[in-house]
């Protein structure tokens, strides 16, 4: 859709409702993520009339989603919910952010969407317990596919300012899965792992 298009909403909705909803659901989790995607798209109504063209018009939408997404998770409310810390978030680690080596032998499909499968299982509540900005800049690059500058675009900083909170917000994922899990090749040449159990205080 160029900028020189008239918008209107019912074709923004159509063209990016099932997206948004999908991203909402990686960033607050499935409980919350259809009132949040309603209230981002309240949002979109009251001010495509002012959206000037400035940005792409998926930068913009991703914008105001993501800041309707942040307002709900650094809300109090959010996090006794439901949908808070311990929420089911589906999402993979980086290729180059995994803690553990994969098999060096080359995987064909099948396998690669066990591996995603298996560790989504794993670090999906580790991903959940990240800081709002860093599970959310997580969730824009690493599933949404978004590139460092529409990143930066979406959240209103820099790009060195989104490469550096993508990094730290990796940094920390990867040390907390390294605390907090064992990984392992099992005999299916999957990745996998095993949670470790607090070591007992003497």
């Amino acid at each position: 859709m160029s900028n020189s298009q008239a918008l209107n909403f019912s074709s923004v909705y159509d063209e990016f409702y099932n997206k948004i909803l999908h991203y909402l659901k990686r960033l607050v989790g499935e409980f919350e993520a259809e009132e949040v995607a309603q209230i981002a798209f309240e949002k979109i109504s009251r001010n495509l009339s002012s959206f000037k063209g400035d940005s792409k018009l998926s930068t913009w939408v991703y914008r105001v989603a993501t800041n309707t997404a942040l307002d709900r998770l650094k809300s109090q409310s959010f996090k006794y919910s439901f949908a808070g810390p311990l929420a089911p978030l589906p999402i993979n680690v980086p290729e180059a952010e995994k803690p553990v080596s994969s098999t060096s032998r080359t995987l064909d499909s099948p396998d690669k969407k066990v591996i995603q499968n298996e560790m989504s299982e794993c670090v999906r509540e580790f991903v959940d317990r990240l800081p709002p900005d860093y599970r959310t800049i997580i969730v824009l690059k690493d599933f949404a596919g978004l590139t460092n500058k529409e990143i930066a675009e979406v959240l209103e900083i820099s790009l060195d300012s989104a490469k550096i909170r993508l990094h730290r917000a990796r940094k920390q994922l990867k040390e907390r899965l390294a605390a907090g899990c064992d990984f392992y090749v099992d005999e299916r040449s999957v990745l996998a792992c095993d949670r470790k159990q607090p070591t007992p205080r003497k």
